[in-house]
Order: structure tokens, then sequence, then C-alpha cells
């Protein structure tokens, strides 16, 4: 062995030990005499100390070492002088014997300290150097953890872990797939799996009941900070189910996740909402409960006083911002131009202020009597000092940014708290959507999600207003994992495919695999996935999934580590058959 202890190891009850650790040079500081150098390894910094009265040879030779040298030493631990209680090794030293140089380094683009002076494109070009560093070390440990507490659960209740392959079929719904050309098959492909989720059924067919895999899976479609190009999952399926041993099954999961890596307890039952009342009154399908400020359809009491923003539009809504009431009117045009961004969409901006000694003030006086600016006031439920906030337009597009305005005025008012968890499950939500470019519908979810039982009898007459026996886990706004009780039944599964306008041929060409399994007697079940990247990030306070994931691509897909996607040579074209052509 190389080592005999690591560098984040050692205390005072190894004083007067020999010790040999190996790592790399985190800093070094010369102080005449006295050399000193922090080794570092994945475990901790422990200081080396050479002296120049005792070994002069020796310090000399460290003084010559560079940032990032990997050494090995061997040496006497000693009491510090000087002790730094910050880190576990922070009362001892070791007074080299030894020193060895296994191997010298350039000087790194960038400090490899917690705070960093490389950008985010320099990191993830060296992202071997980055990995270095003890924030970005800790997140992958802690996805370690995570995973290895996901495994140690679902195997205490009888799930068993099963690869599924990951060359597979294309299909048209959803994102888009990465498509992997076949040698063998020339002029055919296989495709990178969005999820496994007709194979999952598959095993429910044959018999596995109770399934699960933390598994790669691949999307083509553009990134932000919670979405890669390839993401894992907690894929996970059940037969012989209802839809509420799902969600208690999974629960269980969620709850048992917080107790062991955060040490929070959750004894009650997770909060359920509607996606109806999830858009009525938060405009997302994904609220963030972690603060009230629910929205108020002011429609009707607002319309036909002459105002033609209000009189003209299909929805007004309004949230109520306790004690804002003396936003000064740079913070409000702040807020108008929040609103106004094109991500967002609102026109503008209507605001009330409910002053503590006076009337409610607003800033469309002159179309409203201080009655009726009362009103707006009660049936909002604002108190004095409170600020009401209003958007109108278009029903669906005024809810979504109203929700955006909720959340910024959250986060400026201090109530999005960090540390703080509200777990939650959305379900009923629409089992399809209608497209008005292409004039058809497409699933909600995915095209093998179960209708509620209770709407079956809607599949053909009014496709639309059927709910999908399908749920969410969200948690802070965040969606952490979504699923759905499955089609079952071969009838109801062709029905589904004519709702969303497949021919009998195209399904057959398309699914035929599943709807054959179906003739061999497939059991009721059902299922979640988990973003596992989310719930990583999540537990490590952070929204952007990147800094979880080892070798994540950057904001345009590349890789910039292995310089990727990459053009391939003529060789390997002619071999796959392939011409390419720029359009």
């Amino acid at each position: 062995m190389y080592r005999t202890h690591t560098c984040g190891e050692l205390n005072m009850s190894y004083a007067g030990k020999e010790v040999t650790l190996c790592g790399w040079v985190q800093k070094s500081r010369d102080l005449g005499g006295m050399t000193f150098v922090d080794l570092r390894d994945r475990y901790g910094i422990t200081q080396l100390v050479f002296n120049m009265e005792t070994n002069k040879e020796l310090c000399e030779q460290a003084r010559k070492l560079g940032r990032e040298f990997v050494l090995r030493a061997t040496g006497i631990v000693t009491e510090r002088s000087n002790k730094n209680l910050k880190i576990p090794t922070g009362e001892i030293e070791i007074d080299v014997t030894l020193l060895e140089i296994l191997n010298r380094s350039e000087l790194p683009p960038f400090t490899i300290e917690e705070e960093t002076d490389g950008g985010d494109e320099l990191r993830m070009k060296y992202r071997y150097l980055d990995l270095r560093r003890t924030p970005v070390k800790n997140n992958i440990i802690l996805r370690h953890r995570v995973a290895q507490e996901v495994r140690k659960y679902m195997d205490s209740i009888d799930f068993v872990e099963v690869e599924t392959p990951v060359l597979i079929k294309s299909t048209p719904e959803g994102a888009r797939d990465f498509v992997v050309p076949s040698r063998m098959q020339p002029g055919t492909f296989y495709a990178l799996p969005q999820s496994p989720q007709t194979l999952k059924q598959l095993l429910m067919i044959a018999g596995f009941d109770r399934y699960f895999q933390i598994v790669k899976c691949f999307r083509d479609e553009d990134l932000r900070a919670d979405r890669q190009p390839e993401f894992t999952q907690i894929d996970c399926e059940m037969s012989f189910v209802k839809r509420e041993d799902v969600l208690s099954t999974f629960e269980g999961l969620a709850k048992q996740l917080f107790r062991s890596v955060k040490n929070i307890e959750f004894s009650e039952p997770f909060r359920r909402l509607s996606y109806s009342e999830a858009i009525t009154y938060y405009g997302t399908d994904k609220p963030d409960l972690r603060f009230g400020m629910k929205f108020c359809d002011l429609t009707a009491i607002v319309k036909g006083h002459g105002f033609s923003i209000f009189d003209s539009a299909e929805y007004i809504g309004g949230i109520c911002a306790e004690g804002c009431a003396e936003y000064t009117r740079k913070q409000l045009d702040e807020l108008t131009e929040f609103v106004r961004r094109p991500q967002i969409g609102a026109s503008g901006l209507i605001y009330a202020r409910v002053n503590a000694d006076g009337p409610v003030k607003s800033s469309v006086d002159k179309f409203y009597s201080p009655e009726e600016l009362k009103k707006w006031s009660e049936i909002i439920n604002a108190k004095p000092g409170d600020l009401i906030l209003i958007l109108a337009g278009v029903r669906k597009n005024t809810l979504s940014a109203l929700s955006e305005l909720r959340l910024e005025m959250g986060a400026r008012m201090g109530l999005r708290k960090s540390g703080v968890f509200v777990p939650m499950w959305v379900v009923d939500f629409p089992l399809v959507e209608w497209d008005e470019e292409e004039k058809r519908f497409f699933a909600m979810h995915h095209p093998f999600t179960s209708p509620v039982p209770d709407d079956l009898w809607l599949m053909e007459t009014d496709p639309g207003k059927v709910r999908a026996d399908a749920y969410d886990l969200v948690i802070n706004g965040v969606e952490i994992g979504g699923g759905s009780i499955r089609i079952h039944d071969a009838s109801v599964q062709k029905l589904m495919f004519k709702v969303l306008g497949f021919t009998n041929e195209e399904a057959e060409e398309q699914f035929g695999f599943l709807l054959n399994a179906f003739k061999y007697g497939a059991p009721p079940h059902g299922g979640i996935a988990f973003g596992f990247d989310r719930w990583v990030a999540m537990f490590g306070g952070q929204d952007s999934i990147r800094d979880f994931i080892a070798f994540p691509k950057n904001n345009s897909g590349r890789d910039v580590m292995l310089d990727t996607p990459s053009q391939i040579s003529e060789k390997q074209l002619k071999e796959l058959q392939i011409i390419t052509r720029k359009i």
C-alpha cells in the first residue's frame, strides 16, 4: 500500500506514531526555517511540516513543490502549536522524514479551492480538476449516498433492480430521441431510451411485480438548469396496485430519504392537490407551498367599470403580498418590467395599496370608487399594510404569468426559505391535451397512462375532459417525480391510440410488441419515475443539477472536456452507409 492512512482521519490519538500519507499539494507556506505543506486527498487535508534545522535537504525539497504535485510523505504525527479547529485534522501535523514526488503537475488553469476563480466553461473543460474541489466532490459523494439509500429502501420492500436495454426502438411521442445508426442493419436506427416505460411494463407482464432501476435516460431537448441531455431516473413499477398503493409506497421512499439524508422527519401524509386546484390557485402544476399567496379570481368584481384592460380580459387574477404596501414606485416599476419579460408575457401590472390609515389606493383609482376598491381588499383578504398585485388577459397565459409573479414576490419577501421542504402530490391531470397547430390530441404524460375509471366513458365523446390516473411529487416548486396507473387492457390501449390519432397500422408498427404482450395476461400495474439528479440537487441546496453530475454537458449540450459531439471519420460513415449534408 502506498499509504497507511488518509488525509482526513488523523487526530491526537495518533500522536507519536509513524504514518504514510498520499495526496495532492493544496498549498505550501515557506516561513524561513520552516515549510508547511497542506496535503489533500478525497477525505480531507493534513498539514506536513519540514524543519530547516533538523533536515535541510528535505526542507529545500519541500520548497520546490508546486500546487497539485502528487506526494507520498512519511513522518511522525505531532501536536500542532497553531491549531486549526475548522478541520478534523487541525490539532496535528506530520513531521516529515521521507518525501517522494509521485507525479509533478503543471500550474492548474484555476485555483483548486472551495471558492475558485474558474468560470463554468473552464471548469467543465478541466472537470477532473474541478472534481478535486471540496464542494463539487461533496456533491458527488452526496449523489452516491442518496443512491445507496434508495437501493436499501427498495430492497427492504422486495423490489428487484433490473437493467433494461440502452439501444431500443424510436417512438414519436414525447421529446426528440437520440438515435444510433446500425452498421449490421444499414438504414435502420436504434434510439436511446427517454425512459424505460414500455420495458418496465413488459417486466410487469413477465411477473416481476416490484421493479426498480437507477437508470440513464436520454432526451434531445433544449437545456436549462434542471435538464441535461442524459440524466438519471429512479424508475419504479408495481403490479396489482391502485393509485393509493403507489402513492403510499413512494411517499415512504421520500420520507426515508429525508430522514436518512437530511435528518428531517415527516410524520403527516403529504398534502394532495388536484391539477385543477393547482392551476386555479397557483397557475402551475408544480406549486411552491412553502408560502401562501394563493390567487384570487377578481374577474367578476372588476369588469364593467370602463377600464378597457379589465373589460376585455378573459381572466383577472390577483395576489396579496403581506406587509408590502410601502413598496416604492421604483419597486413597482421593477415588478412591472419583470412581468413584461418575453418569457412571462404579461402586458402590465395593476396594484392597490391597503393603507393602514386610509382608503385603498390603486393605480386605476379613476375607474373605481373607494367602496369598490375596498371590495377588492375584502375578497382577496388583504389587511392594512398589504399590497395587491393584479394581472389580466387570456386565462391560461395570465395564470402562468401570475405564477411567476408569485414566485418573485415569495423570493423578495424571503418566503422561499432554504432548508424548508414542503412535499405534495398533484393528482388528476388531464389525460390528453389539444394541439391547435396539429389539430389533434397529445398525451399529457405518455400514451400508456390509464384514464380515471370513472371517466372512461368520455374517451370517445369528449376526451379533453378525461382525467388521467396520474400523479406528480412536487417539492418546493420542483417536480421531483411523476407516474401513473398504466393501461393494462388491450382494448383500452387501442382506444387511447385512436384518441391520439394513431391508425391501427401505426400503433402496431410502433408498439406492436407491447400490444402483443397484453394478449398474454397483463396485470393491473402502475409506477413512478423520480428525477434522481433533482433529488440530489435539492438535498444539496442548489437549483442546477449540473454540479451533481460527474461529467455534465454545457448549456449547448456539449461536453467541452471530451470535445463532443464531434464529426466521425469518412471510414465510419461508409461502414454505416451514411452520407451527411448540410440543409
